[in-house]
């Protein structure tokens, strides 16, 4: 008997969720053989905070950061939903987070409630999956953040505001859960501001809300945005009534900030 170890196990819970972990798995000679052919080398690409405050042409983005805010009670008594699943975009969660609580918002994460896929289908999930979801940078799983509330817990008159991050696999997963789009429509019907950057306008498209609206997403999705009845801009955020839009993780800056103006009417 021979022994492997494998760096990478994934984990789809009505979610996606990959985490490193080490397992060893007792195998013939044949079933070696076989193991070694369904697994491929844990090398991936990743998008490191640091690199991306210091790559060239992001200077404005790295200000947004390490500048002092203005005004810390600009948004005090705001209250804020981030929506967010397993393989959420590290810096398009936590740097409009931090910018809100900077301004004097409190800022809940709310996420799916915990349901994880049938013993057959083989996966492995850590114990805190529970009362945390998985961040990404990019490719590469890099942490967990706890969640404050679950979709099903949340009403419309509990916030003022909801915004969704991207990260190609937090979108998908939220787009499955009935909670998440029964939130997002009757959030729509109220008026209030709903925000996404990246991959999350897919979110809004799968809730249906985006009819004749003006909005941008990350260009993999424009196409699909499109789809959805929306007219789509290749700008770094779109402004369409209660509805705000970015691209990329490059425009975070421009996103928080178009929220603040939002949630302050300037």
């Amino acid at each position: 008997m021979k022994h492997i170890n494998q760096g990478l196990l994934p984990l789809i819970a009505g979610t996606l969720t990959v985490f490193n972990v080490q397992a060893q798995v007792k195998a013939t000679d044949h079933e070696l053989s076989i193991l070694n052919q369904l697994s491929s080398p844990a090398v991936v690409v990743n998008m490191p905070v640091s690199q991306l405050l210091n790559a060239p042409g992001n200077e404005a983005l790295r200000a947004f950061f390490f500048d002092p805010v203005k005004d810390p009670s600009m948004l005090k008594g705001r209250t804020i939903a981030v929506i967010a699943a397993d393989g959420f975009e590290e810096i398009e969660l936590l740097g409009p987070v931090w910018y809100f609580r900077q301004l004097g918002a409190k800022v809940d994460i709310v996420a799916p409630k915990y349901n994880p896929a049938p013993e057959r289908y083989g996966l492995m999930y850590p114990e805190m999956a529970k009362t945390h979801i998985m961040a990404i940078q990019y490719l590469q799983p890099v942490g967990w953040i706890k969640f404050d509330r679950t979709a099903d817990q949340v009403k419309v008159d509990d916030y003022d505001a909801v915004f969704i991050p991207g990260g190609a696999w937090n979108p998908d997963n939220l787009r499955y859960d009935k909670d998440v789009i029964n939130f997002i429509r009757e959030f729509n019907k109220s008026g209030k501001l709903i925000a996404a950057i990246c991959h999350a306008p897919v979110v809004l498209a799968s809730a249906d809300i985006l009819k004749g609206k003006k909005l941008t997403g990350y260009w993999n999705i424009q196409v699909d945005l499109k789809n959805a009845g929306g007219t789509v801009l290749d700008q770094p955020v779109v402004t369409d009534g209660n509805l705000i839009t970015s691209r990329h993780p490059i425009d975070v800056a421009d996103f928080s900030r178009a929220v603040e103006r939002w949630l302050t009417n300037k």
